[in-house]
């Protein structure tokens, strides 16, 4: 198989990852597979639902991201993996698995994808979307009550008690490994644009 292009698009928790993670995926297509780290929440059959509530998943550790570096090594080889689905209701890794077919630009998409330099370092593009942090928690609090099942009350509590701290000490810091840094996310054009152009162009090369 020819060069696979890995992207990493990296920014706070509800910062607009994911918005341009799909734009990029909708513009090249087939030629695009898209992972997110959060599907690399570590399993935890060995706790009940009020432990597993308690947990820090926003700390490094949460994170399988062995499995995910295997896993992208594995599609660059030309072969199909089978990611973890996660499922935010139970707090724990499901029993489903889905099938990553290979492809030539692989997104990784994540707020933690920055801070192992072994998943780093396979990237040939960093990208960190720099969002506010009053709007990254309004988004937060409606995508977890109204998608995730979760109460207000959880969300803030998590937000005050790991998030914010952890962002404060992981994921802002990472910040400097970025090739490129979007403010406003997917809603930044110019920046959209440059992005896709710069794609099209590694593609190009092939």
């Amino acid at each position: 198989m020819k060069k696979v292009i890995v992207i990493g698009v990296a920014g706070g928790s509800a910062s607009g990852k994911t918005t341009i993670a799909y734009k990029l995926k909708e513009a090249f297509a087939e030629d695009v597979e898209l992972i997110s780290h959060d599907c690399y929440y570590r399993p935890h059959d060995d706790l009940t639902y009020e432990e597993r509530t308690k947990l820090n998943y926003d700390h490094p550790s949460a994170f399988d991201t062995e499995l995910m570096i295997q896993h992208i090594k594995a599609l660059k080889r030309g072969e199909t993996i089978c990611r973890p689905v996660y499922n935010y209701v139970v707090h724990n890794r499901s029993k489903e698995i889905v099938l990553v077919h290979p492809a030539k630009v692989i997104i990784i998409e994540g707020f933690m994808i920055f801070e192992n330099k072994e998943l780093r370092d396979m990237m040939d593009i960093k990208l960190f979307v720099d969002t506010d942090a009053d709007i990254r928690l309004v988004r937060r609090i409606l995508r977890d009550v109204q998608e995730r099942g979760r109460s207000l009350e959880s969300v803030l509590n998590q937000y005050q008690n790991t998030v914010k701290p952890m962002h404060e000490q992981f994921v802002e810091p990472s910040k400097r490994y970025a090739d490129v840094i979007i403010p406003e996310g997917g809603h930044n054009e110019v920046a959209m644009s440059m992005l896709m152009e710069k794609i099209k162009s590694i593609l190009g090369e092939e």
